[in-house]
């Protein structure tokens, strides 16, 4: 069965690397890990990103995202049907429509329409433009480092930085590069980039999560609670961040914090 990489999965969607790893991090999607531990994903995981993306930015219930997928996930054949696959909202139900069939995934209350359809065996999805001209050339800086990141980190990290000098109010270059830099054991680098991205303004759940890695690669173990746990309040449905949180608190044996962590996990992984 083929796979996609996580680079070929941001240049398919068009959805940078922190949205893709905050999807798999809430639970959306469990790609398989390759001989190098980097994440392969099935296309299975490809229609499901898409589709997770677009009802999370549709404001639903990331729970109620998760059981509709899940049954979804299941159904999907391996590769794309001739007649494409049309997913959308039918009252409160996601539907699924192929050729001249149609059935319901799970229930919930959905919002938005869209659709998969075959281009050249891969996902057709369409990225608007990037008006401001500033904003633009970060992100050109910006996919550049992408297109690095496997064969080049220390490149990538340059295309990043320079994304940033750019635009520091663009939060994506810091997130890739945080992972970059904890991925290559430059945690107290991490530190300093999060802290910058913070001093800018940038709010996003997943500049915590990464600083809170970051920190307890460093050994922090009291500021890393301190990262996970405003991750959590500014982004409740983040599986990862309750279990990273939860490891922390029992190995300091603050059972009564762990317990409830470790369920509001699991609760999260349903």
């Amino acid at each position: 069965m083929q796979t996609y990489t996580l680079s070929g999965i941001q240049s398919m969607l068009g959805l940078s690397r922190a949205v893709v790893t905050g999807l798999v991090a809430a639970g959306f999607v469990t790609p398989s890990r390759g001989k190098r531990r980097e994440y392969r994903f099935s296309f299975q995981d490809v229609v499901l990103l898409r589709t997770a993306y677009s009802l999370q930015a549709a404001k639903i219930p990331a729970g109620r995202i998760v059981r509709s997928l899940k049954r979804l996930k299941a159904s999907l054949p391996s590769e794309l049907p001739l007649t494409g696959l049309r997913i959308t909202a039918v009252g409160s139900d996601v539907a699924v429509r192929e050729g001249n069939r149609q059935w319901a995934a799970e229930s919930g209350q959905l919002l938005m329409d869209f659709e998969v359809k075959p281009a050249q065996g891969s996902v057709e999805v369409l990225s608007g433009m990037v008006p401001d001209d500033r904003l633009a050339s970060a992100r050109a800086a910006f996919e550049l480092g992408l297109s690095l990141e496997d064969d080049a980190p220390a490149e990538a990290e340059q295309a990043y930085r320079e994304s940033i000098r750019i635009a520091p109010e663009f939060v994506d270059p810091y997130l890739n590069l945080g992972v970059l830099l904890i991925e290559a054991g430059r945690a107290s680098d991490a530190v300093t980039l999060c802290r910058q991205a913070l001093k800018a303004g940038l709010s996003e759940p997943l500049l915590y999560f990464n600083l809170g890695v970051a920190y307890e690669d460093l050994g922090d173990t009291g500021q890393a609670l301190d990262c996970y746990a405003t991750c959590i309040r500014l982004a409740p449905d983040m599986a990862d961040a309750h279990y990273n949180a939860a490891r922390l608190h029992e190995q300091l044996g603050h059972a009564t914090q762990a317990i409830r962590l470790y369920s509001e996990y699991r609760r999260l992984q349903r």
